[in-house]
């Protein structure tokens, strides 16, 4: 039996005669189908957010219950795949239906006519279980697809066939206490519900991401969680595509949650072009895009977090990395607050509801390095990294302060950096990461011992140029003594030649760690034998005048397969260096 609709506000509907109803489950709205989630239940009434437009209803609509909540399919043909926020394919409605997507239309998520070709990783007769491997499909060049038994199910596997096939074919079957289960690849799995894992580990390893201000001062750990916060202009799309691109992770999800629409775009043209790196095939070929712009139904905004994470927890399951970057999650707190307000409940700060921090706090806490399900000890992880957009850059708001309580990583964007041309515009003084230190061991045993050495340096230097700035605009450089000048043009070194960096470089656009290393060296031994020249007498303009400092300015664009010319540097800044030192030219 349908219930009726008795009031129609925005994107919130109330229907009554809704008693036999569970909260999230789905529902269609009108004769036009639209699609809704119930989130209120109150007697028979129940309120609902519909993900569509809701121009030209009123009350007296019948709604019906699907009986089912939110739910993402999971499946091959993920990857690469374009989404809406509730997981509708945008190029199959673009095909079918045009540029504009009508109301209360009804596509498979996923195609259910495309074969795969199934491979068996298990043969009849075995005991399998949830989270075991079943067999693989090879969905692009670079992702091979594991098919997993369902979770929930333990038995014997009675057949498990190879061949091409659908995604809701039976592949297996599987003998469990209770009878026989037919197993298909398509799994359903409710979005706003984690996925379940054997136990949560402590992240203790870099997501290596290329990009050197965050490998070297505020690295996020593989698993870990790191918000991007920077006002309008500062670089925060810039920043998360750069980590789309090149952070060391299997599989890309990207949630764009209420951005602008030519910046999707912008990602739609970009992604198709660019080049894995470790593979060379199209980095589209391991990417999920969830595009959900300002100009498509509050409502989704919310759920297209929901489905982002669900599709990264699938991924991990099979013991892949998974990066999911959210931007913004302020676009989707905004679409809380208006449901909110729709729903008549008490504001908390600046309007938002007062369960901001606590739905935060779920989606972030959903990443994670974990041990998996299943008789194979594997490992996977899921890392977030969610951008967040204060009006006006003011970082007392609440979402970024509800953010901040929960992320280990905090990468502030500062929008004079990015008003002086200097990418990421990533802000040293505010920035910090937690997870350095748990990270110790990994870097002296894969990158150096060295490594968290010379960072210190950086940033101990960083922080004197900070207080030693005051006095310069005070009285000028010139007033400084020898020592606190080459702190400052050490600084100016650091900054200039190191942090910021060109993203649309081909050399320059990335670094390995071990490049870091070296270039940190140079910047390290500039310092020091600066210091003990100084000692010597010798001038610093003298210093400053050799050719090695060139050198070390270019140092950015030697490329991977060149690093030995670093040591060339090295041993022409000894000897340039020594040969000033034997001259005895004297700092008067």
């Amino acid at each position: 039996m349908a219930g009726k609709t008795v009031k129609v506000s925005g994107p919130l509907i109330v229907a009554e005669n809704m008693a036999d109803c569970r909260m999230y489950d789905v529902v269609r709205v009108s004769q036009l189908g639209l699609i809704g989630e119930i989130i209120e239940l109150r007697g028979d009434k129940a309120s609902i957010q519909v993900y569509e437009e809701t121009s030209g209803l009123g009350p007296g609509e019948d709604v019906w219950s699907t009986g089912e909540p939110l739910s993402a399919e999971l499946a091959p043909g993920l990857i690469t795949g374009i989404f809406d926020g509730i997981q509708r394919p945008l190029t199959t409605l673009y095909w079918n239906y045009g540029d504009r997507i009508s109301r209360g239309v009804s596509v498979n998520k996923l195609d259910r006519e495309k074969k795969w070709h199934f491979v068996p990783r298990k043969q009849a007769g075995d005991e399998v279980e949830a989270g075991d491997i079943l067999g693989v499909v090879q969905e692009t060049e670079i992702v091979e697809h594991r098919i997993l038994v369902p979770y929930g199910l333990r038995g014997r596997l009675l057949s498990v066939q190879e061949g091409d096939f659908t995604i809701e074919d039976e592949i297996a079957e599987i003998e469990t206490e209770t009878g026989k289960r037919s197993i298909c690849m398509l799994q359903k799995w409710p979005v706003r519900k984690g996925r379940p894992y054997r136990e949560k580990l402590d992240p203790d390893r870099p997501l290596v991401t290329g990009q050197r201000v965050i490998d070297t001062l505020f690295p996020i750990a593989k698993g870990g969680v790191a918000a991007v916060p920077g006002p309008f202009g500062s670089g925060k799309t810039v920043v998360q595509h750069q980590l789309a691109k090149w952070a060391d992770a299997d599989i890309i999800v990207y949630v764009g949650c209420g951005e602008r629409g030519n910046e999707m775009t912008d990602v739609l043209n970009e992604f198709p072009e660019l080049k894995d790196p470790k593979t060379g095939e199209p980095l589209m070929k391991r990417t999920v895009l969830i595009a959900n712009t300002s100009d498509m139904p509050v409502a989704a905004r919310e759920a297209s977090i929901y489905t982002g994470i669900t599709i990264a927890e699938y991924f991990r399951d099979m013991g892949y990395n998974v990066a999911i970057m959210a931007d913004s999650t302020s676009r989707w707190a905004e679409a809380l607050r208006e449901m909110s307000g729709r729903l008549e409940e008490m504001p908390g700060d600046e309007g938002y509801p007062a369960y901001l921090a606590s739905r935060l706090a779920e989606f972030y806490e959903r990443a994670g390095i974990v041990k998996l399900l299943g008789s194979e000890n594997r490992i996977g992880s899921v890392s977030a990294i969610g951008a967040v957009s204060p009006p006006g850059g003011d970082l007392s708001e609440p979402v970024s302060q509800a953010t901040l309580r929960i992320v280990k990583v905090f990468w502030g964007l500062s929008a004079s950096l990015a008003y002086k041309r200097h990418f990421p515009a990533i802000d040293w003084l505010i920035s910090y990461s937690l997870y350095a230190e748990k990270m110790k061991d990994w870097y002296n045993e894969q990158v150096g011992k060295d490594f968290l050495k010379y960072r210190q340096f950086v940033m101990t230097i960083l922080q004197e140029e900070a207080a030693l700035d005051e006095i310069v605009r005070l009285v000028g450089m010139d007033a400084l003594s020898s020592r606190d000048r080459l702190v400052m043009e050490t600084a100016k070194t650091v900054r200039e030649d190191y942090l910021h960096q060109n993203a649309f470089h081909e050399v320059d656009t990335y670094t390995s760690l071990q490049k870091q290393l070296l270039m940190l060296r140079l910047i390290f031994e500039f310092y020091r034998l600066s210091e003990e020249a100084l000692g010597q007498y010798v001038s610093l303009d003298d210093i400053l005048a050799c050719s090695f400092k060139e050198k070390i300015g270019r140092a950015k664009y030697i490329p991977e397969e060149e690093l030995s010319e670093f040591e060339e540097i090295l041993r022409g800044m000894n000897a340039e260096i020594k040969a000033l030192e034997q001259g005895g030219s004297e700092d008067v």
